[in-house]
C-alpha cells in the first residue's frame, strides 16, 4: 500500500511539473488574412507550425482565413484541411441556379422558354434584383462540406482553439467580431464579397467581407488573450500604373487600396516578439481555385524562411504532443453528437410556401441520424422548389438530443417576377429567325399558391397569352390551368413550300397531375380559332374553328435542354378535334381528326464523351388529307441540311445519333466551361397524307459543330448536310427547339 501512494504521488507531482511550463509560456494566437483562393498558403503555414511544435491557443481569421481558421480550430489538423479544400468543387460557387434536372417539369419548361439567366422582379412599382450577383447558397453548402454536420456553438471558445471570425457590418461600415453561433454561418459571413455575393445576416445584421474592415485582425487576438502573435498576410498587392487599364481594374484598385489600409494598421500592433509571414503570392488569382496547390508550396516556403523565428514559438515534444491530444479531446466532444438521431425538426419558413410542401422536399424525419450529403441533398431538393432565396439548415444539440433547423428565405425580388427569353438562328444567306419572349409572372395570386403569368413574344413569329395556374390541396400535386393565347405562326418560303402564315387565338382548360418531380400528366379541353393565309394571294386562306379534347404525359430530367450529358426528356400528346374549314368560293368542311405527337431525347456521358439520341414522331389521323394542325422539320439537330421549319406537313417521323467531346476539360486552369466539338447523323423526313408516307423518302442529313451551353443561354455554330445536295453554315443562339 505504501509503495502505491508513493507511485501515486509521484505520477501526480510528474504531471503537473510537466504542465506547468506549458502554462506559464506566452500565450500564442494565429491571425489569418483574407486573399480568396490563396487561402491555402495558410495551411502550409500551419504545416510547418506543427512541424516544430508551435502550439496555437488562439485563432482569428478573415474570409478565406476565417475558414482555414474555423477548421483548424474544430480540430482538422494541416493535412485533413488540405484534404477537404484541395477537393471541393469551389467553382460550382460561382453559380446558384439549380441544376435543370432538379427542377420540377413545369419549371424546367420555363427555364427552356426563358433561357436568359436574370434575377429580376417587379412589385411596389419597383424593379428589384438581389443584393448580390451570387446568393451564396452554393458557397455556404460547400463549408458545410467542410465543417460536417456539427451544432452551433454557445462559444466559439469551445472549439478545440477558441476562435473568432471577422465580417464587416453593410451598414456602419464597422468590423463585426462572431464569437459565437453557426461556424459555417461565420465564415459565410466574413467572405460575403459586397455586390458580388448577398450579405449574411446574423442578430439582424448585414455583414460582409470582413477584409473591408480588418483584414489581418491582430488587435482582435490581443483582445483574446494572445502575448504572442503570427500573422500570416496574403492580401492581394496593388496594382502598378501599367496595370490599371478599365473601368474593373479601377475597382478592384480601390477594393484592394480599403483591405491594404486595415492590414497596415494592425501590422503596425505587431511587436519584435510576433511573427509577420508574408508568402510570395503576389500575380495569384484570388478567384482561380486552381491555384491552391500552388499556393500551399509558397505557403510552405514562406515559413520555412522565417523558421530559426517560428522556433523561438517551439515547446517540447513531450508539452505539444500533450497540446494536441488536449484539442483532440475537445474536438471529441461535438464530433461525437454527429452520429446521434435527429430528436426534433423545426421549420423556420419565412416564406409563403406551405411547410408541409417545404418538409416533403426535405424529407428527414425524426430518428434519421444525418449525415453531411444526406443533409446537402435534403436542402438542394428544398431549394429545387425555385421560391427560395435562401435554404439552411443548422442542428442544435440539447440535453434531449439533436435538434434540425430548417430556414427557409424568401426570394427578397419577388413575389412577382420578370423572365427573358432569346434565340437567333441563321444560314448566314436565306433564313434569319430571332425571337424574343418576355414574361411577367405574378405568384401567390390566392392563398392557395395561384400564379398568373402573362406572355409576350416578338420577331418572326409573335403572340400574347395569358394563364392563370392555381394548385390543389397542401401538397399541391394537383393543378387547374386556364390559357388565352394569340399568336402567329410563319413558316418562310422554300423550295419544298410557299410562305404562310397562321393567325390564331387558342383558349385551354386543363387539369394536372405531378406524379413526380419531374414528371407530368395533364388533360382537358382546347379550342382553336385562325385563319391560314398565304403571302401568295391566290392561293386563297383558310378559316378554321377548331375544339376537342387533349391529353399529356411527360417525363423530364435532362441536365440540358440543348447539350445534355445525362437524362431523358420524354413527351406524349393526344389531340382529339373536331375541325370546321371555310375557304372562299367553297362550301364549309367539317372533320374529325387525332393527333399524336411523340419526342424523346436522351443522354449519356461517360468523361468528356456524351452520346444523345434524339426521336419524334407526328401524325393526323382524319377524313381528309388536310389539317392546320401540322409538324415540321429543319435546322439544328432536326435535319440539320435544312433551314429551320423548312419541311412541314401532317406526318412526321425524325431520329438522330449524336456525338459530343467536350473540349473545355482539356483546357488547362479553365473556368470548367464546356465546349462541345460535336457531330451527328440523323434521319427523317415530313408528309403531307397518310397516301404518301413511304420509308424510301426519309432524307439523311447530318451535322459537325463546336457548341457552348452557360446560365446565359447556349451557342452552337456548325455545318449542316442532308441527301440531295441541301446544305446549311448555320449559327445558333439561344434556345434552338
Amino acid at each position: 500500500m505504501r509503495l502505491l501512494i508513493i507511485i501515486t504521488l509521484f505520477w501526480t507531482f510528474s504531471a503537473v511539473t510537466a504542465e506547468l511550463p506549458n502554462e506559464q509560456r506566452p500565450k500564442i494566437g494565429l491571425v489569418l488574412s483574407g486573399g480568396g483562393a490563396k487561402g491555402a498558403a495558410h495551411i502550409g503555414v500551419l504545416k510547418i507550425l506543427e512541424q516544430h511544435n508551435v502550439p496555437i491557443d488562439y485563432i482569428v481569421g478573415t474570409s478565406i482565413g476565417a475558414y482555414v481558421g474555423g477548421l483548424y480550430a474544430l480540430g482538422y489538423s494541416p493535412e485533413e484541411i488540405e484534404d477537404i479544400m484541395l477537393n471541393l468543387p469551389w467553382n460550382e460557387s460561382y453559380s446558384d441556379f439549380i441544376p435543370r434536372e432538379s427542377l420540377r417539369y413545369s419549371d424546367q419548361a420555363l427555364r427552356d422558354k426563358y433561357n436568359i439567366s436574370l434575377r429580376l422582379g417587379y412589385s411596389d412599382n419597383t424593379l428589384k434584383t438581389p443584393s448580390g450577383l451570387l446568393l451564396g447558397q452554393t458557397a455556404t453548402q460547400l463549408l458545410r462540406l467542410s465543417t460536417d454536420v456539427i451544432a452551433q456553438f454557445k462559444s466559439f471558445d469551445q472549439l478545440a482553439i477558441p476562435y473568432r471570425a471577422v465580417a464587416t457590418d453593410l451598414a456602419t461600415s464597422k468590423a463585426v467580431v462572431l464569437d459565437s453561433g453557426s461556424i459555417t454561418k461565420a465564415m459565410s459571413a466574413s467572405a460575403a464579397v459586397p455586390s458580388i455575393v448577398e450579405p449574411v445576416v446574423i442578430n439582424n445584421r448585414l455583414l460582409v467581407d470582413g477584409g473591408i474592415s480588418n483584414n489581418l485582425p491582430v488587435g482582435v487576438i490581443r483582445e483574446m488573450g494572445a502575448q504572442r502573435v503570427i500573422a500570416v498576410d496574403i492580401g492581394s498587392p496593388l496594382a502598378t500604373k501599367d496595370e490599371i487599364k478599365n473601368t474593373i481594374d479601377v475597382l478592384n484598385q480601390l477594393s484592394t487600396i480599403l483591405t491594404n489600409n486595415t492590414t497596415v494598421k494592425q501590422v503596425k500592433k505587431l511587436n519584435d516578439q510576433d511573427l509577420y509571414i508574408r508568402p510570395q503570392i503576389e500575380g495569384l488569382s484570388t478567384t482561380d481555385f486552381s491555384i491552391m496547390p500552388q499556393a500551399l508550396a509558397l505557403g510552405i516556403s514562406s515559413a520555412n524562411e522565417q523558421l530559426n523565428k517560428i522556433k523561438t514559438f517551439s515547446i517540447s515534444d513531450e508539452l505539444f504532443l500533450a497540446h494536441i491530444n488536449k484539442r483532440k479531446s475537445k474536438s471529441k466532444s461535438w464530433f461525437k453528437t454527429i452520429g446521434q438521431p435527429v430528436t426534433a425538426i423545426d421549420y423556420l419558413n419565412n416564406s409563403t410556401v406551405n411547410k408541409s410542401i417545404i418538409a416533403e422536399h426535405f424529407a428527414i424525419n425524426i430518428g434519421d441520424v444525418v449525415t453531411k450529403e444526406q443533409l446537402k441533398l435534403a436542402i438542394d431538393r428544398v431549394y429545387a422548389l425555385d421560391r427560395f432565396e435562401r435554404v439552411d439548415a443548422e442542428f442544435i444539440d440539447t440535453t434531449k438530443g439533436r435538434t434540425l433547423q430548417l430556414t427557409t428565405e424568401e426570394k427578397s425580388w419577388g413575389p412577382d417576377f420578370l423572365n427573358f427569353g432569346f434565340s437567333l438562328q441563321t444560314d448566314f444567306s436565306s433564313s434569319t429567325i430571332i425571337a424574343i419572349d418576355s414574361a411577367y409572372i405574378l405568384n401567390d395570386v390566392t392563398e392557395n399558391g395561384g400564379q398568373w403569368k402573362n406572355e409576350i413574344s416578338i420577331g418572326w413569329e409573335a403572340g400574347i397569352a395569358t394563364e392563370f395556374y392555381q394548385p390543389m390541396g397542401i401538397n399541391q400535386h394537383l393543378y387547374t390551368r386556364i390559357r388565352a393565347e394569340y399568336a402567329q405562326d410563319k413558316w418562310a418560303q422554300s423550295s419544298q413550300k410557299p410562305e404562310l402564315t397562321n393567325n390564331y387565338l387558342q383558349t385551354l382548360g386543363g387539369f394536372g397531375y405531378h406524379y413526380v418531380n419531374q414528371g407530368l400528366f395533364e388533360f382537358g379541353v382546347v379550342a382553336e380559332s385562325g385563319d391560314l393565309s398565304f403571302e401568295d394571294k391566290e392561293l386563297g386562306d383558310i378559316e378554321y374553328l377548331s375544339y376537342g379534347g387533349y391529353i399529356s404525359l411527360g417525363f423530364d430530367n435532362l441536365n440540358s435542354i440543348n447539350f445534355p450529358t445525362s437524362g431523358n426528356k420524354l413527351a406524349i400528346e393526344f389531340f382529339w378535334r373536331r375541325d370546321k374549314y371555310k375557304q372562299a368560293l367553297t362550301e364549309d368542311t367539317f372533320d374529325n381528326s387525332l393527333e399524336v405527337n411523340l419526342n424523346w431525347r436522351g443522354a449519356f456521358g461517360v468523361g468528356n464523351h456524351t452520346f444523345v439520341g434524339i426521336a419524334s414522331f407526328a401524325t393526323v389521323e382524319n377524313d381528309n388529307d388536310f389539317s392546320v394542325h401540322i409538324t415540321e422539320l429543319g435546322g439544328f439537330l432536326n435535319l440539320s441540311g435544312y433551314t429551320k421549319d423548312a419541311l412541314i406537313g401532317n406526318h412526321k417521323a425524325f431520329a438522330a445519333i449524336v456525338y459530343q467531346y467536350d473540349l473545355g476539360r482539356d483546357i488547362p486552369g479553365g473556368s470548367g466551361l464546356p465546349i462541345y466539338l460535336g457531330t451527328s447523323v440523323e434521319v427523317g423526313n415530313v408528309w403531307g397524307n397518310n397516301e404518301s408516307v413511304k420509308f424510301d423518302d426519309l432524307i439523311n442529313s447530318g451535322s459537325i459543330y463546336l457548341g457552348t451551353d452557360t446560365s446565359f443561354g447556349p451557342a452552337a455554330i456548325g455545318i449542316g448536310y442532308a441527301s440531295g445536295g441541301e446544305r446549311t453554315f448555320f449559327l445558333s443562339l439561344g434556345k434552338n427547339w
